[in-house]
């Protein structure tokens, strides 16, 4: 579709919004469209990481079309809809088993902050500025939002930023933890980490993935979806080919390693 433009480079996806007229906001049709996309993405072996980003310059996005609530969202019954479309496209991020990154130009508000806090990482510029208005339009956040929200910043920030509905600049939320790092040159501290990620072992970062989602949802014994983890990892290509560099004093290869066949 025209408002989301997927590119590939070198295993990492990239998801760009491109709706510069409306300051990137998110419509249905895009919600939509990321559940749609992601599990695209996850099949595809060649994708390591997904990063998502507005254009060059920014903003990130500055949230749901609200345009669109007078002829989407005016009944009930659309309201609902309108809802398990935005759960739906959130989830299909959140739930994505690979590294995804969130680059913040500018402003990242309502849906745009919700896309970001739904990735695993985010680093924004000095001058980004973040914000969860439902305060301001009368609405409820829904309880998969908030709880992603409370996950990341805690319930004392969370309470704040939904409460007022104010916006939070970058010192602000990287004190929070809203975002991993405050850039200055934005473009390049990306480029950096996602070398990183497609860098490592995929089986490691699927495992830790969904440790971590175990963990945040309150899961904490061991069962037979975490000892299948152990099990990819302990056997895998991937493991030998770590165990194999680290040996030989040089950094591995772990793309060569998943994609060759074994014997």
């Amino acid at each position: 579709m025209d408002e989301l433009l997927v590119t590939r480079e070198g295993g990492v996806a990239t998801v760009t919004f491109n709706r510069p007229e409306k300051h990137n906001a998110i419509n249905l049709a895009m919600w939509e469209e990321f559940g749609r996309l992601m599990p695209v993405l996850a099949a595809d072996d060649e994708v390591d990481a997904v990063l998502f980003r507005g254009g060059p310059g920014g903003p990130f996005s500055a949230g749901a079309d609200i345009s669109e609530f007078q002829t989407l969202r005016s009944t009930p019954e659309q309201a609902e809809r309108y809802g398990e479309a935005v759960t739906g496209g959130e989830r299909a991020i959140i739930t994505f088993p690979k590294p995804t990154v969130a680059m913040i130009e500018g402003f990242a508000i309502g849906g745009g902050s919700q896309v970001a806090l739904a990735c695993d990482l985010r680093l924004c510029t000095p001058a980004s500025r973040f914000g969860i208005t439902p305060a301001k339009l009368g609405i409820v956040y829904a309880q998969q939002s908030t709880s992603r929200l409370v996950d990341v910043v805690g319930p004392a920030w969370a309470s704040w930023i939904l409460m007022t509905g104010d916006l939070v600049d970058a010192a602000t939320a990287l004190r929070i933890g809203l975002v991993h790092e405050v850039c200055d040159d934005l473009a390049s501290r990306t480029h950096d980490l996602l070398q990183t990620l497609t860098s490592r072992a995929r089986v490691s970062q699927l495992g830790a993935k969904a440790l971590i989602g175990r963990t945040t949802a309150g899961v904490r014994g061991d069962d037979d979806e975490t000892r299948s983890h152990y099990e990819a990892s302990l056997h895998g290509a991937e493991y030998a080919e770590g165990v194999a560099a680290f040996l030989d004093k040089r950094s591995p290869d772990f793309r060569t390693a998943r994609s060759t066949p074994a014997g």
